[in-house]
């Protein structure tokens, strides 16, 4: 269901090309730093629409369109705001059974990028026929959001220096929350994320002789029980986190002793400090249960996984309610802070910013396998845009 008043009929008019786009993008995804289809249709565009500016390579396939509004570049200074959509795919099969389905065999957008890329063309194609703004609009197509800190990427590449964005933004859609309905808040909604891996270095051997090895794997199960009571006494009962280990790998063979057991997880939190208490005390838990068992064992954090919190800037935060409140007529504004972690967090950190989640209506949850972007759902991200970019730069 809609819960919204209806759409402008500019937004409605190019309803069916976002479609388009947007299925064009899912029939063909592509994984964190190979976006290099993807990355050229979208540059491609954006010059098809008369941007004035369009970089690319940032961050290995990042894209950036520059349009100027009323008065052009002279009038910039009135303000520049950057509006940040992602690109990649996830490393899975898809079993949505719709026409335009994957055609690349083991990826597929599973978590709707092919839709956050669309809506934000949407917005550039009305924003650059009208110019119903005054100073500048940064379009950032970013990579590798899935695990790869393309946002970093694109940041260390010089993004802010190219592009001196003031204010930053950025969405994503939301299964199973009605169509055309927004929610953020002020404060952290999203974790901060990092992975680790932990390996227990053993003895091989025969398993008919288990005396003449050591073990890893008694040690490795005995390290999975232990890290549970981490959050839940080493952790302030106040402050939200996750630790959870994923994988178990060991052995090759029935009749053999594993010289090596490997753990590998995720921990999520919402305060640094917190994530550096859950880390210090798997430290401890590593160390001291591997000497229990006469084994060796260390823990190793991927800190270029590492995702900090995304935390919501006040004035931006009350910026992005209003206009979403001008699109729809379901706004939540404290909507209960999400484990997931996203990386847009880096921008939010280098400028004041706000990220809004979008809801797409029933279907498939994130990463699932079945899922698909709703397309009805893309037109009401388009008016969000449309209309953020003209309130925060009014002419």
């Amino acid at each position: 269901m809609n819960a919204s008043p209806p759409l402008s009929n500019e937004v409605l008019q190019i309803a069916e090309e976002m479609r388009a786009w947007r299925r064009d993008f899912h029939r063909h995804p592509e994984l964190a730093y190979q976006e290099n289809r993807t990355a050229a249709r979208v540059a491609e565009l954006l010059r098809d629409f008369g941007f004035d500016e369009v970089a690319t390579g940032l961050g290995g396939t990042g894209v950036v369109g520059v349009l100027h509004g009323a008065g052009g570049p002279a009038a910039e200074e009135s303000g520049r705001i950057l509006l940040r959509a992602d690109m990649d795919a996830l490393p899975m099969g898809e079993e949505s059974g719709v026409d335009h389905a994957s055609l690349h065999p083991g990826v597929m957008h599973a978590c709707g990028h092919d839709g956050h890329t669309t809506m934000l063309l949407g917005a550039a194609k009305l924003l650059a026929a009208s110019r119903n703004f005054k100073g500048t609009v940064y379009f950032v197509f970013q990579p590798a959001e899935e695990g790869g800190a393309g946002a970093a990427a694109m940041i260390r590449d010089g993004l802010f220096e190219r592009f001196p964005a003031r204010q930053v933004f950025g969405m994503h859609n939301w299964p199973n929350a009605p169509v055309g309905a927004f929610f953020t808040r002020t404060g952290p909604l999203l974790a901060a994320a990092d992975e680790f891996a932990i390996k227990i270095h053993g003895k091989g051997g025969h398993a008919a002789q288990p005396h003449q090895g050591r073990d890893p794997i008694p040690c490795a199960s005995a390290i999975v029980l232990a890290l549970q009571t981490v959050v839940s006494r080493a952790v302030d009962p106040l402050q939200p986190a996750v630790l959870s280990v994923t994988q178990f790998h060991a052995g090759t063979a029935f009749n053999v002793i594993s010289e090596l057991a490997e753990l590998r997880g995720t921990v999520r939190s919402f305060d640094e400090e917190t994530h550096e208490r859950i880390y210090a005390e798997m430290t401890r838990i590593v160390r001291d249960t591997a000497a229990a068992y006469g084994l060796t064992a260390g823990i190793e954090r991927k800190m270029e996984g590492y995702y900090p919190p995304t935390v919501n800037e006040a004035e931006a935060t009350r910026f992005a309610l209003g206009v979403a409140s001008e699109v729809s007529e379901t706004v939540v504004g404290d909507v209960q802070p999400t484990m997931g972690a996203e990386d847009f967090s880096f921008m939010a950190r280098a400028r004041p910013g706000c990220f809004m989640l979008m809801g797409t209506g029933p279907g498939a949850p994130l990463h699932d396998p079945r899922y698909d972007f709703n397309d009805e759902a893309a037109p009401w991200g388009t008016a969000y845009w449309v209309r953020l970019v003209e309130q925060a730069l009014p002419r």
